[in-house]
């Protein structure tokens, strides 16, 4: 890493995402998460880290599907498309994940092969072992600051605490 000077924009404050694309309550943070972008821009970074649920039998396809969609550009908006439509990921499983990316515009042969050749379980691997290290049990589920916060049970007032976390540490840059 280069060094910065006091004229570089401060490094954006992180905010990881633990998700599960079969998940209703991760459509539901959703409103959420676009509030949070639409109120900070590039100073948060939506990080993106699968949690796939056992219940949900099209979880894990859909967490490698989502790799393959930031590979190819269009990480948040596939999640949200395939998030906007869990009862038909419920319903048609893997065809759907690749319908949803050719929808988008992006390479269905290469999403139909990632999901084949297995080329991002190891991430998805990674990231559900990490949330597991550091409690996550539900999706969804933030971390911002070196704080948990668990939407699982309830999202009630979750945007409002993760702003407050956000602010406080967009303030310490200063």
């Amino acid at each position: 890493m280069s060094d910065t000077s006091s004229a570089s924009p401060a490094a954006p404050v992180v905010l990881d995402v633990w998700c599960e694309l079969q998940c209703p309550d991760c459509r539901t943070a959703l409103e959420d998460l676009r509030a949070l972008r639409a109120r900070y821009g590039d100073r948060l970074e939506l990080r993106l880290r699968h949690f796939p649920l056992e219940k949900h039998q099209h979880a894990f396809a859909a967490a490698q599907a989502a790799e393959e969609a930031l590979t190819q550009g269009q990480g948040w908006p596939y999640v949200e498309a395939v998030l906007g439509r869990v009862e038909e990921l419920t319903r048609a499983g893997e065809p759907f994940l690749v319908e949803a990316a050719r929808e988008l515009g992006l390479d269905a042969e290469e999403f139909d092969t990632a999901l084949i050749d297995g080329r991002h379980i190891l991430i998805v691997d990674a990231d559900q072992a990490e949330g597991k290290a550091i409690g996550v049990t539900g999706t969804p589920t933030y971390v911002i600051g070196g704080e948990r916060l668990d939407g699982g049970k309830s999202q009630e007032g979750l945007r409002e605490r993760i702003e407050e976390i956000a602010d406080r540490l967009l303030a310490a840059q200063d």
